[in-house]
């Protein structure tokens, strides 16, 4: 591969990059402000963020992530993967631009196998920024690392589907904004073991549906966002609303979680960055024992293991994303396998030393570094634990020799 970036990528990383330093990184004190402004009722829209996709749409910094159409940017996975990188550095960043999660997977997935009518209902205002959506996969009562324990049931009803079931850690379904669910279940128990799930278009708003509780991470409620348990208790919606038709659940969710598992990595990669420049930069600035903290040798070692780590994460990065372009996510699965695993577990090496240099500040909330290595934790489970993926590898690399053979 090229690991030249392309003269697109470096037009718009130019802009991106401006973008960031006119109102993104000046506005960080006033969205935490703002938020905190809420008091207790911290579910509601903040109104920096509101202000600043109004701006990105003006800039052309909109829907980067989507390619091949043109609602988006059309950029290809390794264009997109350092624009994706340099919003990482923030965590509220990638909203801006109508690039975060789980809306970018869920919008990939209407544009990929919605209907038309799917699309102008639910997609269209996705894209348009008006409203938010949740992926509710994952269920408190099984393993949902395999995803054929799902529980959840989809039962047609004449014109309709019967929705029963409960899930856990839907992020984004706390947002006022939120108005669309993509729920996986069960809709044939009998079928073979892939052709039993469907996925389902549930409204936010559907009677039968209950939000139940917050799940907080590591005691941060991420307001608005949110993670929250929901409970769908004969739920009724249109047959319409199946995505694809039965038993296509599995296809769709690899269709869906491949670029998704990517652009984690990709922002993480940009969490990793952010968090080692506040390291330097506090290590120069504070003195210890008669110089500079940055000249005990300690550091030496984990300034350059950190960017070592955060190098090695990037171009495994842009292999993946360089192959998802050029042979399918299929034939790139065992790269998105291996970066998912190795860019969560380098953002949380760099991200903790840098709380260890920043002392006691690193754990409060003065910093971003307590809060980043919260929401980077969670990666090492979101979109398959590491577990399911190290498996992957593994029984790639046992296929290759045993073809070998």
């Amino acid at each position: 591969m090229n690991f030249e970036y392309s003269d697109t990528c470096k037009d718009y990383l130019k802009r991106l990059r401006a973008f960031m330093d006119a109102y993104v990184y000046p506005n960080e004190k006033t969205y935490s402000e703002q938020l905190a402004g809420f008091g207790t009722d911290r579910w509601q829209v903040i109104p920096i963020i509101e202000e600043l996709k109004e701006q990105a749409k003006k800039d052309g910094l909109w829907n980067l992530f989507l390619p091949e159409s043109e609602k988006g940017a059309g950029l290809s996975n390794a264009d997109y993967a350092p624009l994706a990188e340099e919003m990482g550095r923030v965590p509220w960043a990638s909203e801006v631009f109508n690039c975060s999660a789980p809306d970018t997977g869920n919008m990939e997935v209407l544009a990929r196998y919605g209907t038309k009518a799917q699309q102008d209902e639910w997609m269209t205002p996705l894209l348009e920024g008006k409203i938010r959506s949740a992926f509710l996969m994952t269920e408190p009562a099984v393993a949902s690392s395999d995803a054929t324990n799902i529980e959840c049931s989809i039962t047609r009803d004449g014109d309709e589907y019967i929705v029963n079931g409960r899930k856990w850690w839907s992020s984004g379904a706390g947002d006022p904004r939120c108005k669309i669910y993509i729920v996986m279940g069960k809709s044939d128990p009998d079928a073979p073991t892939h052709s039993q799930q469907s996925m389902i278009l549930v409204p936010a708003d559907a009677k039968g549906v209950t939000i139940e509780r917050h799940l907080p991470v590591f005691g941060y409620d991420d307001a608005p966002h949110g993670h929250m348990e929901v409970k769908l208790d004969n739920v009724r919606v249109p047959a319409a609303n199946i995505l694809l038709g039965e038993g296509r659940g599995f296809e769709i969710a690899q269709g869906r979680l491949g670029p998704g598992r990517i652009h984690h990595c990709m922002r993480t990669i940009g969490a990793a960055e952010r968090a080692l420049e506040l390291m330097v930069k506090r290590l120069m600035s504070r003195e210890a024992f008669g110089k500079p903290v940055i000249k005990h040798s300690v550091w030496d070692q984990r300034i350059a293991s950190a960017r070592i780590d955060i190098e090695q994460s990037r171009l495994l990065t842009l292999k993946a994303a360089w192959m998802m372009d050029t042979v399918g996510n299929k034939h790139a699965r065992g790269e998105i396998a291996m970066i998912k695993v190795a860019a969560p577990n380098m953002a949380l090496r760099v991200i903790d030393d840098a709380i260890q240099a920043h002392g006691g500040g690193g754990v409060s909330a003065d910093f971003p570094l307590a809060y980043s290595y919260a929401g980077i934790r969670t990666l090492r489970l979101a979109d398959g634990p590491d577990e399911v993926h190290e498996r992957t590898i593994a029984r790639l690399e046992a296929k290759r020799w045993l073809n070998e053979g």
